[in-house]
């Protein structure tokens, strides 16, 4: 998808929703609100959807820092696209200002649940371990967490995908939070729907759970057992083989971080950590081709 192509349903999408401009001019962070009185709210050149666009793009090329892409992309080879772009501090100052549309941008971009369904968490590093104690702009929110790749200091980005790779819920919490509770929020939430069976690692195993889901959403969860557990039910050759094919989260995960850049140590605001995550969920949900369960049918071929 071109950056016209991308503008244009942005665009699209910005004049379906009421204006939410001057709400989110507002100081995003508590220390501006105690001096909002000092901070000039200026109006931008940039409407909300070229913000949102630039913001997008990013993720969707192959630049590793933001800087890098906006200067070189948006300030030198963009300005016939962009000819009211502001320099790049201003920019940043912007980009709180399109957290609420991206939010609901990622929400119309979700897929369908298939009955078919896989849940998986990943960590989100701020900072090294040895800058724990000393960092400050997550002090609030982040936590010290252990996957089983070993100890982190950050957050957890918990996720859930169809068997074509689509996103289908998304949830953040503090690094030190358990997997299972936050599977039980996700169905709290009266927007989320999902049916039929969801696969999981052996991270989510609990009784309690699997009772709760399956009495209360009717939702069946798999999940593996440990080398000393024994199966109480047996384990259908179907569901065996869901099991066996639940690497597709890990290669969604995997294209999160390594093609969107959802994870970098360089963040120093928190809303602008939500921005570029919530842009990073956005710009892999646009991918044409996803990791997906379903063989795609290419051109026939004729055989003689």
């Amino acid at each position: 998808m071109t950056i016209l192509e991308l503008f244009c349903d942005v665009d699209d999408f910005c004049q379906t929703l009421p204006p939410f401009q001057f709400l989110l001019t507002r100081p995003a962070l508590e220390e501006q609100a105690l001096h909002a009185h000092l901070i000039r709210n200026r109006p931008t050149g940039l409407h909300l959807s070229e913000i949102m666009t630039i913001l997008i793009a990013f993720h969707q090329s192959s630049y590793r820092q933001f800087k890098a892409y906006y200067t070189t992309e948006i300030l030198t080879h963009g300005r016939a696209d962009f000819p009211k772009a502001p320099t790049y501090s201003r920019f940043v100052e912007l980009m709180p200002r399109a957290l609420l549309h991206l939010v609901i941008y990622l929400y119309r971009s979700f897929g369908a649940c298939t009955g078919i369904s896989f849940v998986d968490s990943t960590k989100l590093e701020v900072c090294r371990l040895k800058r724990m104690n000393t960092h400050r702009v997550f002090k609030e929110n982040a936590a010290l967490g252990k996957t089983s790749m070993g100890w982190f200091y950050g957050f957890k980005l918990h996720l859930i995908c169809n068997d074509s790779g689509e996103l289908l819920w998304v949830g953040l919490t503090p690094g030190d939070r358990d997997d299972r509770a936050a599977l039980r929020e996700c169905f709290q939430h009266d927007l989320f729907s999902l049916f039929g069976k969801l696969f999981a690692d052996r991270g989510y195993i609990s009784q309690a759970l699997v009772t709760e889901l399956s009495n209360k959403h009717h939702v069946a969860l798999h999940t593996r057992l440990r080398k000393n557990m024994k199966c109480a039910v047996p384990v259908l050759s179907e569901d065996a083989l869901f099991l066996r094919k639940r690497a597709i989260i890990e290669s969604v995960i995997d294209q999160l971080k390594n093609i969107s850049q959802i994870e970098h140590s360089r963040h120093r605001s928190p809303v602008n950590f939500m921005v570029n995550l919530v842009c990073g969920l956005i710009a892999y949900s646009r991918q044409p081709k996803k990791p997906s369960l379903i063989p795609q049918a290419g051109p026939l071929k004729l055989v003689a």
